[in-house]
């Protein structure tokens, strides 16, 4: 099938079985890179897994990665904006042409694949493009990939790949219905991309979660370095648009380290890929001029960014418990915003009430909305339902749209004060379409 535009092209892969759903199984994976002629091994990869920071985390690894002089590739999940955020090549998202012709030369693969009905699933949107990005950075060629893991971890698309570092940012109780009902079964999922032949890059954890990591590097013979005893934040102090580390790394202490983002986990998300981008590279830590230059360079949209001022308005990507502590706790540590006005929108499956209580420490006022890119969103009248039992009386309010829930923040914050801020949080989607929104400098808002 041909499509004439890059919308149409993204219209037609995400129609496929959706991610949230999830057919565990590397059958239709595995067998579309043996069409391709296994793309996945062609170049080293770093994976990355955990219920919050893996995205971030792989971020500063790509950055770190490049201020070396190495050419990456990143495979990211999910996107805010644009489908082409998920394959980045040398820091960027490739263009919509190159999109095509990708999907144009691994068209016919995916169609002799949908063809065989493994488990009687057609390949799902993110198998194919995680398909994509294997044969993206196969061809660039990258001199070594990131990848992201989608969800879970052993049953992940991208797993289809041996790593040579596996990375376990904090694991947390997040997609229960999908990944298991405790934070053991959890862990495990997480702990599967951890192969014979990886060094494990283990973040701080809980202690099950913890024991089942070393329990399966143990297991395979993974070499391990853990948050902690070979690694870690020592330091951290706020800084004008962002904050300042002394890291411990292979090397020794490395301090006045920059970096461009705000909160505790992102300075712990920092020590994390460092210690990643020493494990890949080996023999040598990392010379503290590449650190520093590294992750003073990183961009990580949708993460407490600023898009907006006058007011000032903050999106972030937090959608369950653990994200929502360490973003309410970051932003009322970097910002002086009084009053703070919220603007929500959740997922049906995340848990609204923990969140909303944890939001509801910093933020004055909310403004609840959905979501018009996916049905998977809270109603309106479902989420205020349960903000209500969270904020005083009055201070809850609707709006049908983002765009009407944006000008309705922004009209909240400059009638209470010069100091007044807007955080919109609560889910991936609801961050891009603020973002879209703010970005193209639609309404008022």
């Amino acid at each position: 099938m041909t499509h004439t535009t890059h919308a149409e092209l993204t219209a037609a892969l995400t129609s496929r079985w959706p991610e949230h759903r999830v057919a565990p199984s590397l059958a239709r994976i595995s067998a579309l890179m043996d069409l391709l002629g296994e793309p996945q091994r062609a170049v080293p990869v770093i994976q990355v897994a955990g219920t919050n920071g893996k995205g971030s985390t792989a971020i500063m690894i790509d950055a770190l990665l490049r201020a070396t002089g190495l050419r990456t590739g990143r495979f990211a999940s999910p996107h805010l904006s644009d489908v082409r955020e998920r394959i980045s090549i040398d820091g960027e998202p490739i263009g919509e042409e190159r999109f095509a012709e990708i999907w144009a030369d691994i068209e016919p693969y995916v169609a002799m694949v949908d063809e065989q009905r493994y488990d009687d699933v057609v390949m799902t949107f993110f198998e194919v493009i995680t398909g994509m990005a294997y044969a993206a950075f196969a061809d660039a060629p990258v001199d070594v990939a990131i990848v992201e893991v989608g969800l879970g971890g052993r049953w992940d698309a991208t797993s289809v790949a041996d790593p040579a570092v596996a990375v376990v940012a904090p694991i947390g109780m997040d997609h229960m219905h999908l990944l298991g009902e405790s934070m053991a079964e959890i862990a495990a999922e997480k702990a599967g991309i951890i192969k014979r032949g990886s060094t494990a890059v283990l973040a701080g954890q809980e202690q099950t979660a913890a024991r089942i990591l070393l329990e399966r590097a143990v297991e395979v013979g993974a070499p391990m370095k853990v948050e902690g005893p070979d690694f870690g934040l020592l330091e951290r102090q706020l800084a004008i648009g962002g904050q300042l580390l002394r890291l411990d790394t292979r090397g020794g202490p490395v301090g006045d380290v920059f970096l461009p983002l705000y909160g505790k986990h992102m300075a712990r998300n920092a020590a994390l890929a460092v210690a990643a981008v020493e494990a890949f590279l080996g023999a040598q830590p990392l010379n503290p001029e590449i650190v520093v230059e590294g992750l003073g360079a990183v961009e990580a949209p949708g993460r407490l960014e600023l898009v907006r001022s006058s007011p000032s308005i903050l999106i972030d990507t937090a959608h369950n418990p653990p994200a929502a502590r360490a973003t309410i706790d970051a932003v009322a540590e970097s910002h002086d915003f009084e009053p703070l006005i919220g603007v929500v929108a959740m997922m049906r499956d995340k848990a609204a009430d923990e969140v909303l209580e944890i939001f509801a420490e910093q933020m004055q006022q909310v403004v609840v909305t959905t979501v018009s890119s996916t049905d998977r969103g809270r109603t309106v009248d479902d989420l205020a339902a349960v903000a209500e039992t969270v904020w005083p009386a009055g201070q809850v309010h609707r709006a049908a749209t983002m765009a009407e829930a944006l000008d309705l923040a922004v009209m909240l914050a400059d009638t209470a004060s010069a100091h007044a801020g807007v955080l919109v949080a609560g889910s991936v989607i609801a961050a891009g379409e603020a973002r879209d929104l703010l970005k193209r400098g639609d309404g008022d808002a």
